[in-house]
């Protein structure tokens, strides 16, 4: 799988109704992932969306979730842009570009989902997100 740059939108609450909009709009293949698939079924937010993506028919790419607990969601403010696949070296060359400068609020590092993930938001004040998934067999 080739690497891939594309928008991550964080909502408030209402993932799940907006990602299913999107693929109205759009056509494709949604998944949606909820907090309580990873761990935290007694949680609140157990059923809120941690990950969701839909891969359309003409190559879109749209990513997005409930703002996580804690995290303040404000519109405008409510982006990402999100760098995912399976190249570690690339990937992690470019997390060193984009964090250079700029603040880390996750490290580039295993998570729970089994991916190698991290946050930052580089010099110019662009939110990051950076995925590295494990080879498909």
């Amino acid at each position: 799988m080739a690497s891939r740059l594309n928008p991550y939108i964080n909502f408030d609450g209402d993932a799940r109704q907006a990602m299913e909009f999107y693929r109205e709009v759009f056509g494709g293949d949604l998944s949606l992932n909820t907090y309580g698939a990873f761990g935290r079924q007694d949680a609140p937010e157990a059923d809120k969306i941690m990950h969701g993506m839909l891969e359309t028919p003409s190559g879109f790419t749209l990513m997005g979730a409930d703002a996580p607990p804690g995290t303040r969601h404000e519109p405008g403010n409510n982006f990402s842009v999100s760098l995912s696949g399976e190249d570690d070296a690339e990937l992690r060359g470019y997390w060193e570009k984009l964090s250079t400068g700029g603040s880390v609020s996750v490290p580039l590092e295993k998570q729970m989902w089994g991916d190698v993930f991290g946050m930052c938001t580089d010099r110019f004040g662009i939110p990051w997100l950076v995925n590295i998934s494990r080879p498909q067999d």
